[in-house]
């Protein structure tokens, strides 16, 4: 498998080439987003691993340039941020980001995690197509995949469309936070629920949700999350 990494330090870089070559990966390196973008639209990669601070053009617009491109847009994207601000994730996971993780960090975890990004197989899991969900002011246009709020477009992610469109189709039961990844990210998390809790709670700010007086989204302890109220289905 192949994999790409922008990272503008160069030490750092170095390290994590040589930790995924070890690893049996065929690993390409580049010091900015431009160049990211290059690479990837030459080759084909399983997986890339984007900095926020590039020089130039930064991870998080490669990052959205890559989800426009409908022959990028299903890359697995690891994000790296040397700023352990919960503001900082949300940009990078609204923009399309799977993953993020926080400098410094251990670079054998990060080679794990890489690893749980492959079992998807390089391609996010293929929509279900057809019909339209419905709870009070709130509609999900499966076959356009169009979600909207008392009429008002909500632009949602392709996860965070995927992961509303779960927990609707099995409202009024709990969904774990292991079966929503699996179903939605295609792949076990070994273990890892932080990026999942990050896409419901940009989820729920898209809805206008509180997660203390949740209307549509509600945590269950020790558990995961649920929909609130009927769902009605059509098609």
């Amino acid at each position: 498998m192949r994999i790409l990494i922008a990272e503008d330090q160069p030490e750092l870089r170095r390290m994590l080439v040589k930790n995924l070559t070890a690893a049996g990966y065929t690993v390409d390196d580049v010091p900015d987003g431009a160049e990211a973008l290059a690479y990837l639209d030459a080759a084909a990669y399983d997986a890339a691993v984007l900095d926020i601070m590039l020089d130039g053009m930064d991870g998080i617009t490669a990052l959205k340039l890559m989800r426009a491109n409908a022959r990028l847009a299903g890359v697995p994207v690891m994000m790296l941020t040397a700023k352990d601000s919960e503001n900082d994730k949300i940009i990078g996971l609204d923009a399309g980001a799977d993953d993020y993780m926080t400098k410094p960090f251990s670079v054998l975890e990060l080679c794990a995690r890489v690893r749980a990004l492959l079992r998807r197989g390089g391609a996010a899991p293929a929509p279900k197509k057809g019909g339209v969900l419905k709870s009070g002011g709130l509609k999900l246009d499966l076959a356009v995949r169009e979600a909207t709020r008392d009429g008002a477009l909500l632009e949602l992610t392709y996860k965070e469309f995927e992961l509303l469109r779960e927990l609707m189709e099995n409202a009024p039961g709990a969904m774990s936070r292991d079966e929503l990844l699996q179903s939605v990210w295609g792949y076990d998390f070994i273990g890892e629920t932080r990026t999942l809790d990050m896409h419901i709670g940009t989820l729920r700010h898209k809805l206008g949700d509180e997660s203390t007086a949740p209307r549509y989204i509600k945590t269950v302890r020790g558990v995961g999350y649920r929909f609130l109220g009927e769902v009605e289905k059509e098609g």
